[in-house]
């Protein structure tokens, strides 16, 4: 046995200015719960983190309208965000908050070792200011035409039809988000990470990473080849991490030079909470960090914050960026002013329990090498054809079967044809199938591998009619064979399904009157002994009706 491989596992933060969407689920937290689930289950060493953002421009520009503080706004939703993730199964290590004093502290710490060190450019430059409002405006706060694609409601750091990642001085037409008012420029002064000091290397690491996706290399490639430029890592806001040095009143660290800081201060949180060494996570090369985001956050984790690492000196750098594309609904780009958007703690109103069935389909349609589309018809598709049809039916047939005949114990095993030698092969081959396409982050092949064993199984019972056979003294023994066999299939199945789909695993292995084992198990013939006494089924999944599909349908096109 391999000694065991230790994983420091990150998701994006989210902005906690609103709640979390199918789109934030697909793309970055179902996939990084997957990972460290799996590898739980390999029995290596796991942190995995996450944490509300709460020094965005957006919660300022929420509070704004709202006439609210900002403290108001991120208590609300780091709140509705952190239950929906527990509600969803997702299961972080620690789930913080970059407003924490331990946040500040670090990120202040971390900025301090760089300017002690002479790493950033301090200049003077000359940027938007609405005079209305008497405030230099951070890019969020500047609206205008992209340069790119024309879109007229492009942010001054990123237009969000095209992707294009921008400075406020590329809009056409910039305009004040506090006021609507035009802009005038006056000269402030900022610090700046040279990321063009920092090329040559960036450009060798990012070509050493060949294991990477494509689309990740090529956003890496194309930031690199168009030249890299200072990048500001403080802002002119009262919101934020404080500048710590001199000279720096009413400046914050820039929200993404504080952010995945955030990775850090919640490492070190997690250490003081359970009294863990947080080192070895961040500072053994041995470990493997590995960070799970949408595909806007690209430049950031493989282009910034390896510089802040590297500039810093003394930490691991990214293993690896599975990088997501994004998720569409009903064919439009989730859009959370428009309301365009299944939010996850809605959807629990209307789909109480049914959180695995929502992980199933997303997962199995998750934009891993292009935009990807869900819609709730093949939402129900899935659920209905799939879930129920195949893995609950398969499952159900059994249990039914086995209580029907012999009381719930599992009958005994007898000679073995070739029928059932090929069933057990499939047992037996799956979890190392699906244990390769994990980790090579091809989560939607991984899941298909577990559901295709319960296809088979499905196909093993209709195959061998074991209702038919029972009927005769020689089909009986036949038949203690066959669901023999199929209650070693669905012992692995309990093991496969719970890195996808915990909570049905959960049940099952209730249902088994087993524990939940580690990936070792999986794949045995004889895990579960005849005689070993099987709980009553429990309905797994349910079908969804035609009227429940079309109540979401309206519900989006109000």
């Amino acid at each position: 046995m391999t000694d065991p491989c230790r994983f420091t596992i990150t998701a994006a933060l989210p902005y906690a200015n609103g709640p979390i969407h199918i789109g934030h689920l697909a793309g970055v937290y179902i996939p990084g719960d997957i990972f460290a689930r799996y590898q739980r289950k390999q029995s290596n060493d796991v942190l995995y983190i996450c944490g509300s953002d709460e020094h965005g421009v957006p919660i300022t520009i929420t509070a704004k309208k709202n006439n609210i503080k900002p403290k108001d706004v991120i208590d609300k939703y780091h709140n509705i965000i952190k239950k929906s993730f527990i509600n969803f199964g997702i299961s972080f290590d620690i789930y913080d908050r970059t407003s924490d004093k331990k946040h500040h502290e670090v990120s202040s710490q971390f900025f301090k070792n760089l300017f002690d060190k002479s790493v950033f450019v301090e200049k003077k430059s000359q940027q938007y200011y609405d005079e209305s409002e008497k405030t230099f405006l951070a890019d969020r706060y500047i609206q205008g035409t992209c340069p790119i694609c024309d879109f007229n409601e492009a942010y001054g750091d990123q237009c969000e039809k095209c992707g294009s990642s921008l400075d406020p001085s590329d809009l056409k037409s910039p305009k004040s988000m506090l006021s609507g008012g035009s802009l005038v420029k006056k000269e402030t002064n900022h610090w700046y990470l040279p990321l063009n000091k920092y090329e040559k290397w960036l450009k060798n690491w990012i070509q050493s990473k060949d294991f990477w996706r494509s689309n990740v290399i090529g956003q890496c490639q194309s930031w690199i080849d168009s030249g890299l430029k200072e990048r500001a890592v403080t802002r002119d806001l009262d919101w934020g991490v404080p500048v710590p040095i001199e000279n720096a009143q009413s400046k914050v660290l820039y929200v993404w030079f504080d952010a995945p800081i955030g990775y850090i201060s919640a490492t070190r949180k997690w250490g003081l909470e359970n009294n863990k060494d947080w080192k070895p996570y961040w500072h053994d090369p041995k470990t493997k960090l590995i960070h799970f985001i949408g595909k806007d956050n690209i430049v950031f984790h493989c282009i910034i914050f390896p510089t802040m690492l590297k500039a810093h000196g003394d930490y691991i750098l990214p293993h690896n960026v599975p990088a997501n594309e994004f998720l569409n609904l009903e064919g439009a780009k989730i859009s959370t002013s428009r309301n365009w958007a299944v939010w996850l703690h809605e959807y629990l109103k209307d789909f109480p329990e049914q959180q695995d069935a929502l992980r199933y389909v997303l997962c199995a349609n998750a934009p891993e090498n292009k935009d990807n589309d869900f819609t709730w018809k093949d939402f129900q598709a899935k659920n209905n054809n799939e879930l129920v049809a195949i893995l609950g039916n398969f499952i159900n047939r059994v249990f039914v079967l086995c209580h029907k005949y012999w009381d719930g114990e599992i009958p005994s095993r007898h000679d073995v044809e070739e029928i059932d030698e090929k069933i057990l092969s499939k047992i037996q081959i799956t979890p190392n199938e699906t244990a390769n396409y994990i980790e090579q982050y091809k989560f939607r092949f991984a899941i298909q591998s577990v559901m295709d064993l319960a296809r088979a199984g499905n196909k093993y019972l209709a195959d061998t009619e074991p209702w038919k056979l029972f009927k005769t003294k020689e089909g009986e023994k036949r038949t203690e064979t066959i669901l023999n066999i199929s209650v070693q299939l669905i012992a692995t199945l309990s093991i496969l399904c719970e890195p996808f789909m915990p909570f049905t695993a959960n049940k099952l292995s209730n249902m088994l009157g087993l524990n939940n084992g580690d990936w070792s198990e999986a794949g045995k013939i004889n895990k579960l002994s005849a005689g070993h006494i099987l709980q009553k089924p429990s309905l797994l999944f349910r079908i969804i009706e035609d009227n429940e599909i079309e109540q979401q349908i309206q519900k989006l096109k109000k």
